[in-house]
């Protein structure tokens, strides 16, 4: 079975008048599908600028990115938007909840989005709000939500058409331990019964040993490989 991502000398240069600031310099990598890969480093390594190019909101400058054998640079801009929807999740560090709509509304407007064919799956969103510790939340606005609870229910709005790929920039940043955590677990149940690929930016090194893999970035740069050592507990549906 072939990678589901695949990265080949990508670079990434920011231009602003004649200074030239390399993001990403000569960065190859690929995933597994089903496999749970960490990116590490510190602020200004490249780290979230990978994470825009892998999911198809900002373009590469050089070098190519494969999403399960597609390259997004052949794609139109409606194709790559389509490709997205269908294929991947993500999470974002600020949430990025519509403030207008409940929890259960953001949820919704999601499935809706990535084009998933029948109706919302009641069950597996029980499910799913049931392990996320929300069922109680869905009809509350975020402002009426909690840092960790807000979080939770962006999981909950990535994994509702069960995309292939889920796609995580600094998930646990403005989190307490506690949320963390069971964030952490999210992710790591998502991967080990949904089959989801994951991919999680973060500079927290404790939380990317949950990983199978952990690419160290600096400079822009891939500058070393390891595997995770830790696991979280968790239940099954």
């Amino acid at each position: 079975m072939p990678p589901i991502i695949v990265a080949k000398n990508l670079g990434k240069t920011y231009r602003s008048g004649k200074l030239e600031v390399p993001a990403l310099v000569d960065v190859d990598f690929s995933i597994e599908q089903g496999e749970f890969v960490a990116i590490v480093g510190p602020s200004g390594s490249g780290k979230s600028t990978l994470f825009y190019i892998l999911g198809g909101l900002t373009p590469a400058t050089s070098g190519s990115v494969e999403i399960d054998g597609v390259d997004f640079a052949r794609l139109t801009d409606a194709e790559r938007t389509r490709m997205r929807r269908a294929k991947i999740g993500f999470v974002f560090q600020r949430f990025n909840l519509l403030p207008t709509l409940s929890a259960m509304g953001n949820i919704e407007i999601a499935h809706e989005i990535a084009g998933v064919k029948g109706p919302l799956d009641k069950e597996f969103l029980g499910r799913l709000t049931d392990l996320l510790s929300i069922s109680g939340r869905l009809q509350h606005r975020p402002n009426e939500l909690s840092g960790g609870e807000q979080q939770r229910v962006a999981i909950a709005r990535a994994l509702i058409s069960r995309p292939a790929i889920v796609l995580a920039d600094e998930p646990t940043g403005n989190l307490d331990t506690k949320n963390s955590d069971a964030v952490l677990e999210m992710l790591r149940h998502s991967n080990e019964v949904l089959k989801q690929t994951v991919l999680m930016i973060t500079h927290n090194p404790d939380a990317a040993a949950i990983a199978d893999r952990i690419l160290h970035m600096r400079d822009g740069r891939i500058v070393s490989v390891e595997k995770g050592v830790k696991q979280v507990k968790h239940d099954t549906y």
